[in-house]
């Protein structure tokens, strides 16, 4: 019996070992976008949760060193009654969080492993089901499952185990996620992940048509409404997705100038194109912007396109550029409009390209052959 519940036991803590060190990998590839997603949550919740966004870098931190750690332990059976108690709490946190969430859905997916594998909200709820019921398990049988190292050797690998996700992290959020997970690695053709092969399915929506009749309202579909009853009157139309279809991998990627243009297809037919990433003006490093300046110089002396990519208005961009001519070289500072050096495109979309502000990305033909955070060359 002992035997039988240390093998239970043992294939329960190494099924939340590697759970939890996937987990945290994948976030600590990848620091900044395990932000971005906090900020989400905390936009989507509204009210008071707004005012934490400044926690947000703080949150995403702790989260990844828990999980991160917790795995380490977990593998290496260290303390496994603590390590047990603390992945129940952990989990007595997120799983009524994640109920929630797949209740309200605030936002698309949880974020809970990255960009490396996404899951529904719901997806996410039944995933911490089965890992808190492993817990429990783990919590049954730990009293039959030894300690595999001395106390000394314990602490030594929790603390190198820290290091080596601090450092990861460390490293990503100051370059670049040294694995791209997302659409926008280098090598992928944009033009061929925006398209829709033939023959896949579109999204399905059931429409409700209501109307009016002797001051009493009813809901009818498109096949029984009074199509040539004039007693009837109409009020609203309702459209309700029905069945999801296929969504290309890029699908959000637009960029359009100052007058309104779309020059998506000119950038990306280019024979190779230069483009900065300064998703948010406001939180742009400013300490880069002679670099910034200088690549845009450079690239126009060489006759390839160079554009600035932004989320902010043409009112927010002329005054960026009012407020920091002295850090930019003349001929960028004081253009005839300052406008045209930028393109205008989705917030969330520049975030997704490149995880750096300002960062840059090169497309040849469409292709992404370079991409590199600004403050690294």
């Amino acid at each position: 019996m002992n035997k039988t519940a240390r093998i239970i036991g043992s294939v329960a803590r190494t099924l939340l070992a590697l759970t939890f060190l996937f987990s945290g990998f994948v976030k600590a590839v990848d620091p900044v976008g395990t932000v971005y997603k906090i900020e989400d949550y905390l936009t989507a919740f509204g009210g008071v949760f707004t005012s934490l966004l400044p926690l947000a870098t703080v949150a995403a931190v702790l989260l990844i060193l828990t999980e991160w750690t917790l795995g380490v332990m977990m593998l290496c059976n260290i303390r496994t009654q603590w390590t047990a108690w603390l992945s129940l709490a952990f989990y007595l946190v997120m799983t009524p969080l994640t109920l929630y969430i797949a209740l309200t859905n605030p936002i698309s997916d949880c974020g809970c492993f990255g960009d490396a594998l996404v899951l529904s909200n719901w997806q996410t709820f039944w995933k911490n089901v089965v890992l808190i019921s492993l817990v429990v398990v783990l919590l049954c049988t730990k009293r039959h499952i030894p300690p595999t190292f001395v106390w000394q050797a314990e602490i030594g690998i929790v603390l190198a185990g820290m290091a080596l996700a601090g450092g990861l992290m460390i490293y990503t959020h100051y370059h670049l996620p040294i694995i791209d997970f997302r659409p926008y690695k280098i090598g992928n053709n944009i033009p061929e992940l925006m398209s829709i092969p033939d023959g896949a399915p579109h999204d399905e929506y059931a429409i409700t048509l209501i109307y009016e009749k002797d001051g009493v309202q009813q809901e009818f579909t498109l096949q029984d409404y009074p199509r040539n009853d004039s007693t009837w009157r109409f009020v609203d139309q309702r459209s309700t997705l029905v069945s999801k279809g296929y969504e290309p991998p890029i699908h959000d990627f637009a960029l359009m100038d100052a007058d309104g243009e779309d020059l998506t297809y000119d950038i990306l037919e280019a024979e190779r194109a230069v483009l900065v990433v300064m998703y948010d003006l406001d939180k742009t490093d400013i300490r880069q912007l002679g670099k910034v300046a200088n690549l845009c110089l450079t690239s126009k002396e060489q006759g390839v396109p160079c554009f600035i990519l932004t989320a902010a208005t043409d009112e927010q961009i002329r005054a960026f550029v009012d407020a920091h001519r002295d850090l930019l070289p003349a001929s960028v500072a004081a253009p005839a409009d300052p406008t045209l050096l930028f393109l205008h495109a989705d917030g969330i979309m520049l975030k997704t390209i490149v995880r750096a502000n300002p960062g840059v990305f090169v497309v040849e033909n469409g292709i992404i052959t370079d991409k590199y955070n600004i403050r690294n060359r």
